[in-house]
């Protein structure tokens, strides 16, 4: 048992600083995102006519109606990375929907058993996604890129390309590592409850911790 417990420890200390650099990180896209869609919004509705010679001097590229092109792909690109670097930290706090009734029902052993075997699932699932987020990084599809968000190659801002679509679809690896480093905590944490010895364990902030209770 000290052995689980200095691993639950050791999945702890790794996964909560990891999993709050995520959680700034997608405070601020969701920030952008919003930026984002309000430019797009105001250029397409509200002022769309002057717009046209300013993006064309910078970025070559020609508008209609004053629309910007790369700001729904920005947007989507942003709400991917939201999720990625999210969605663990939800996992973990048990904040994702479930329906817990029949467990609450079962005794406490058969309970934890339960939850562990749905944990060893999802556990097995997730792996699965990590290794298709590998493939559409590193595969055919990842060679492709966006079509209109683009980037600057250097400070002067005259030579722009589009970006990798890699870089979108990085955002599923990412998440499913980060959610594969969760699971495996939680599965640590829910043999030590079984075990009679959740007390020991390290807490998770605003938990709705999985595992027997």
């Amino acid at each position: 048992m000290p052995i689980i417990l200095a691993a639950a420890r050791l999945f702890a200390g790794v996964n909560a600083p990891i999993l709050a650099i995520g959680r700034g990180i997608a405070i601020v896209l969701m920030a952008l995102m919003v930026v984002v869609i309000l430019i797009q919004i105001y250029f397409r509705f509200i002022d769309g006519t002057g717009v046209e010679a300013l993006v064309r001097s910078l970025t070559g590229i020609e508008l209609s109606n004053g629309a910007l092109p790369w700001t729904e792909e920005a947007a989507r690109f942003m709400m991917l990375w939201v999720v990625g670097v999210a969605v663990p930290t939800a996992f973990r706090r048990g904040g994702f929907v479930a329906i817990d009734m029949v467990l609450l029902m079962l005794p406490r052993t058969l309970g934890g058993l339960v939850s562990l075997a749905l944990l060893g699932l999802s556990l097995l699932v997730l792996v699965v996604g990590v290794k298709i987020g590998w493939g559409e990084v590193t595969g055919f599809g990842g060679r492709f890129a966006t079509a209109a968000l683009k980037y600057p190659t250097d400070l002067s801002f005259e030579n722009w390309v589009k970006v990798p679509r890699s870089w979108m679809m990085a955002s599923l690896l990412v998440g499913l590592t980060l959610m594969v480093s969760v699971c495996v905590e939680l599965i640590i944490r829910t043999i030590a409850e079984l075990a009679g010895r959740g007390a020991d364990l390290p807490e998770i902030p605003e938990s709705a911790t999985v595992g027997a209770e």
